[in-house]
Parts: C-alpha cells; sequence; structure tokens
C-alpha cells in the first residue's frame, strides 16, 4: 500500500486469524456495525469470497473490495478492503482445515512487512489456533513471539515483547506469561522486572500520551511477603527491580500485595499494573473488562494490538460472538499511531488510551 502523508497514519492492517474461529464473525460485524461504532480505517489480509460466505452465514450483506499493496482505500467507500492472500481458506466454523494454516502465517507475516514499511500505521490481529500452525512447521510459543522474530528479521534489531492487557479502567502487564505456575519462581529475576517496567514506561509516553507514567509493581506472595515472613522473592527479587527502576527516573511503587491494587481508589494512583505472573494480570483485567479488553505488544517498532479472546469455536458462525473488543483494539491501535506521530486522537478513534 502507498503510505499515507505523515500528518495521516496509514490504516490499520488487520489479520482474518484462524477462519474456523470466530476472528472473522467478528470482522464481519463491526464492519457491518460501523455506522453505530465508528471505526478507524483499516483493511483486511485475507479471503474476501471466505468473509462474504461467513456474513452470509451470519445474516449480513457483505460487499468486499480487493486491494493491492501499490492501492490505498477509500474511507467512503461502503465495501470492506480486502487484501488477498496468496490463496483462499477452506475451514468451516468450528472445523479448522490443516491446509488453511499457511495462509494464517502469510497473513500476519504479511502485516508486518507492510507496517516496517509504513504501509500500515500498526496490525490488529484476530486470534490463531496454535495447534493447527504448529503441524504447518510454526515453531513459536504463540503470536507475540512470531511477531518479536519477524521484527528482529526486519529492522536487524533485538526488540523485547512486553504483553499488556488495557480497559477502560485497567492496564496490567504480566512479567511471566504463559508458564506454569510452579516454573515462576524459577523465572522471575529482577532484570526481567526492570525491562519490562522500561518498556511499559517508554510506551506510555510516546504511544499512550503519558508524561510521566506510574508504575504500581506487585508483590508475588501473600501481602508482598510480609517483611519475609512469607517468602522472600518480594524482598530479594521485586524491590531490588523497584529501587533500580526509580534510580532511572520512573515512578515506581512496590512491591504490592496483590489483593489491594486492583480497587478503584488503588488504580486511581497508577498507570499500569505490572504483574508478577499470567492470572495475576488477567484475572482484574478480564473481570473489569471481559468485552473490552485489548491485548497489546508492547516492544515492538510496530503497533500490535489484538482482542483479548480466543478462537472460540464453540460459537463460531453462531452469530454469537461479541465484536467489543475487537472494535476496542481497533480504536486503540489507531489512538497509538495517532499519538506516534504527534497528534491528538479524536474520541471516536480512542479506546483505553487516555490517561
Amino acid at each position: 500500500m502507498v503510505p499515507e502523508p505523515a500528518s495521516i497514519p496509514a490504516p490499520l492492517a488487520v489479520t482474518m486469524g484462524e477462519p474456523a474461529g470466530i476472528g472473522p464473525d467478528v470482522l464481519v460485524s463491526a464492519w457491518a456495525n460501523r455506522q453505530q461504532q465508528p471505526l478507524p480505517p483499516f483493511f483486511v489480509l485475507g479471503d474476501p469470497v471466505f468473509l462474504r460466505e461467513r456474513a452470509n452465514l451470519l445474516g449480513h450483506d457483505l460487499q468486499t473490495v480487493s486491494i493491492s499493496t501499490r492501492q490505498g482505500i477509500d474511507p467512503n467507500d461502503p465495501r470492506l478492503p480486502v487484501l488477498p492472500l496468496s490463496g483462499g481458506f477452506h475451514a468451516r466454523p468450528g472445523k479448522p482445515d490443516p491446509r488453511d494454516a499457511k495462509l494464517v502465517i502469510e497473513a500476519i507475516f504479511t502485516g508486518v512487512e507492510l507496517a516496517l514499511a509504513g504501509s500500515a500505521s500498526g496490525i490488529v490481529t484476530c486470534p490463531i489456533n496454535k495447534k493447527e500452525l504448529y503441524a504447518a512447521g510454526f515453531s513459536h510459543p504463540g503470536h507475540t513471539e512470531y511477531l518479536a522474530e519477524l521484527a528482529e528479521r526486519g529492522t536487524g534489531k533485538p526488540c523485547k515483547p512486553v504483553m499488556m492487557l488495557a480497559g477502560p479502567d485497567l492496564r496490567t502487564i504480566p512479567v511471566t506469561i504463559h508458564v506454569p505456575l510452579a516454573d515462576v519462581f524459577g523465572q522471575l529475576t529482577s532484570a526481567l522486572i526492570v525491562e519490562c517496567g522500561l518498556v511499559a514506561a517508554a510506551e506510555l509516553r510516546t504511544r499512550f500520551g503519558i508524561d510521566a507514567p506510574r508504575l504500581a509493581i506487585a508483590g508475588i506472595n501473600p501481602h508482598a511477603g510480609e517483611g519475609g515472613t512469607m517468602g522472600r522473592e518480594d524482598l530479594e527479587i521485586i524491590l531490588p527491580a523497584v529501587e533500580t527502576l526509580k534510580a532511572r527516573g520512573l515512578d515506581a511503587t512496590g512491591p504490592l500485595p496483590a489483593d489491594t491494587m486492583f480497587h478503584p481508589a488503588a488504580r486511581a494512583n497508577h498507570d499500569v499494573a505490572i504483574c508478577m505472573y499470567h492470572d495475576q494480570a488477567l484475572i482484574p483485567a478480564k473481570t473489569l473488562a471481559f468485552d473490552e479488553a485489548v491485548n497489546v505488544t508492547l516492544g515492538l517498532p510496530f503497533i500490535r494490538t489484538s482482542p483479548d479472546h480466543g478462537t472460540a469455536f464453540d460459537i463460531a458462525g453462531s452469530g454469537r460472538a461479541k465484536a467489543s473488543s475487537l472494535v476496542a483494539a481497533l480504536r486503540l491501535a489507531h489512538s497509538m499511531a495517532v499519538r506516534e506521530a504527534g497528534q491528538k486522537p479524536d474520541n471516536r478513534s480512542t479506546a483505553h488510551g487516555q490517561p
């Protein structure tokens, strides 16, 4: 795609994700309801025929327009712009097809290429089915790790991807992510906490418009260890990380008892909660905003957001999937791109991005 002028962010690139899941459903639903829920400019990396068929199944008369990498999109065109992949999808709702795996990977690869070239202002990824991708030779634990490898390959520079859940009232970061709880203590280090804090603070400034980010660092043991009487990890691992972040000029507080970090008065005192393991971060985020939370990958040389839900094979094609998380992911990615370009986002294109 031809990049937009510097003052206007290019459209977002959206990957369909696993075609047997609800990614196509929420894309169709979001587009069909865009008059009620305005969307920023975007195009889909996918299969236009497949999308029209899924729309028909869901009761929508979807019109698509195929675009090329050298063609812009017309924001006034009522048709959904689609950049076709090298083939068509075969899956049916709830029934993955192994032949589709290479196209799912192709969409992610192409999205990163376009984002690095400036032809897309960021990428929004619908959920993938890693089981099918593994069978096709995919060797990464998930989306994020693959995106990081593509970023490093494309720029020649290392990057540290950091997962953040962003909702209307809370942002959380898990320092350790998809690891068994029994392994968390072995993987958690002061250096890892500091790295997450530095990445978070940098992007909260540049892409969220928060000049002086406030970081709340959770403890890992009950009551943050109670002075070492309930485990010494808070004193020996987390506290040194907090002190290092403070020495780097950041407003960091902790280790804090995790059971008192997420009520309204506590949330008013921080811009992001840095948590030590997966559920410590995701339970409060999803409790407060189950249908609106957005998965944001910080630390990449391009913007990436994703709906905070899975493939949901059990409801694919039924019309029951809610598009609210995808809409929030689109709006947040756009507002991040606008801020990165030095502009102030308008209310219609912003989600979970205000301080």
